[in-house]
């Protein structure tokens, strides 16, 4: 969402006008840049815990949580505060942090919005200064964080509230529109990577690629296999969420498939979604379930009446509709689950290998071809299950998954950026080689951790998975 300080004000003339909001991130090929974002739980370190049932338990926004660790990151320097009213819920980066953004999911979980960089070897350092930001003001208040798709022991009820009023809102919204919209808010962490487009149609032609592939991404990635202790029959409990969260702004919009889909007819589309707020005079005000096609053509709704549509709240409104591919000026692939720190770089790396190298396109492309829109979607519902070994055509996601892989170590190597030591950002795809090939997605690591050397003690993986 914009900074109310920062929204555009210019009343909205027309959905044209909207569509050149969109079409204004078109950028040469030597502009595009990677921006990964990725959230993680936390949890209060056993040793921290002087009621030994506090273990494990998500830390509170205050005292002793996520405010002061807000604080204590902002006096590490580079890092100037975002307020909601009087709490602090962010921090903005400043200086080698520039660009980027750290920000508070609804119970808490911890998320940097990564700058937008040229190299996945960029991106690779920013994790690593990322994670080494936060460890010391962490570890100081007795905190650890672990990037997981789904919250592998807390019920919703032990769970926090952070002090937004955007969260406020969809809080009370949710649950009229699907039955899991609160385990999607306070439950689940992902990590997404945003792409940059050259044109119309350029944009089309990723948005289709990426948005069909996506499921196989969801099956690569899977890292949410426990519901409150126990294993839940999903590899990908996150993605399931997913399903029944609020399906009129989520999932695979039949638009994106058509011949004709481009910037008009995604804001067509997302007209007809219904809104959640607008900002006015720095405040939210709560209008969810309202029409912004409605609203624009004058018609009375409570609580929207005397307000002029502009084009910084169609800005906004963009960024509560939720497709596992999202338009903005950018794209962004918001399909997997949080994880290793590993695994979420080489998600940015399979969809840089993918999208930014026109040879790879044209194979991903060709690749998505070789089956319908219609049996991409079934696939949304279906990999959650089973992942990698989920049927598909005449064989598995797998072996879709193994040529995407393949695909996008081409478009890599085409690439030819090179780190210090020479290497090119292929290096960064190592852990899909692995699974593609057969060897065990991060939620059958885990599985086989319970039921080996865990003994069922599903608390041992926050600790093991503790960046």
């Amino acid at each position: 969402m914009s900074n109310p300080a920062d929204q555009d004000a210019r009343p909205i003339a027309s959905t044209k006008e909207l569509a050149d909001v969109l079409a204004s991130g078109c950028k040469p090929r030597d502009s595009w840049r990677i921006g990964t974002e990725h959230e993680k739980f936390g949890f209060v370190r056993p040793e921290a815990a002087t009621d030994k049932r506090r273990a494990f338990s998500a830390p509170p926004y205050a005292p002793g949580g996520i405010e002061d660790l807000l604080n204590a990151t902002e006096r590490q320097g580079d890092w100037t505060p975002i307020w909601d009213e009087k709490a602090i819920i962010g921090l903005k980066g400043q200086g080698v942090n520039r660009g980027g953004a750290i920000s508070l999911e609804p119970a808490g979980q911890f998320e940097l919005s990564g700058a937008p960089l040229a190299s996945l070897h960029e991106t690779a350092d920013e994790f690593s200064r990322h994670f080494r930001l936060l460890r010391e003001p962490a570890r100081k208040l007795g905190l650890g964080f672990a990037p997981l798709g789904f919250h592998p022991l807390a019920s919703r009820a032990d769970l926090p509230w952070m002090p937004k009023s955007r969260y406020a809102i969809m809080r009370k919204y949710m649950p009229q529109v699907g039955s899991l919209g609160l385990d999607m808010m306070q439950r689940t962490c992902t990590v997404q990577v945003n792409l940059d487009f050259a044109s119309e149609t350029d944009m089309a032609r990723k948005m289709k690629v990426s948005l069909a592939l996506q499921p196989v991404a969801t099956a690569l990635f899977a890292n949410s296999p426990f519901y409150e202790g126990k294993p839940n029959g999903w590899l990908s409990n996150r993605a399931r969420i997913w399903t029944d969260t609020d399906n009129a702004r989520s999932g695979m919009p039949e638009i994106c498939f058509s011949d004709s889909f481009g910037f008009e007819s995604y804001v067509e589309w997302a007209l007809d979604v219904p809104m959640y707020f607008i900002v006015r005079n720095g405040r939210l005000i709560d209008v969810a379930g309202r029409s912004f096609r409605a609203w624009l053509a004058g018609e009375h709704q409570d609580g929207l009446d005397g307000f002029t549509p502009a084009i910084g709240d169609f800005e906004d409104h963009l960024t509560t509709v939720f497709p596992d591919v999202r338009l903005k000026t950018f794209l962004e692939m918001r399909g997997a689950d949080a994880g290793s720190p590993e695994m979420m770089l080489a998600q940015s790396a399979l969809w840089v290998g993918l999208l930014y190298d026109d040879a790879s396109l044209s194979a991903a492309e060709s690749l998505m071809r070789e089956h319908t829109a219609e049996s991409y979607r079934t696939l949304r519902g279906d990999v959650p299950a089973r992942g990698l070994d989920t049927p598909f055509g005449s064989g598995t996601v797998r072996d879709v998954a193994a040529r995407m892989v393949a695909i996008a170590a081409d478009g890599l190597r085409a690439r030819n950026l090179r780190d210090a030591d020479g290497r090119d950002e292929t290096l960064h795809l190592a852990p899909l080689f692995e699974i593609a090939a057969g060897g065990p997605t991060q939620a059958e690591h885990w599985l086989a951790r319970y039921e080996g050397p865990w003994a069922g003690d599903t608390s041992r993986i926050l600790l093991e998975a503790e960046i």
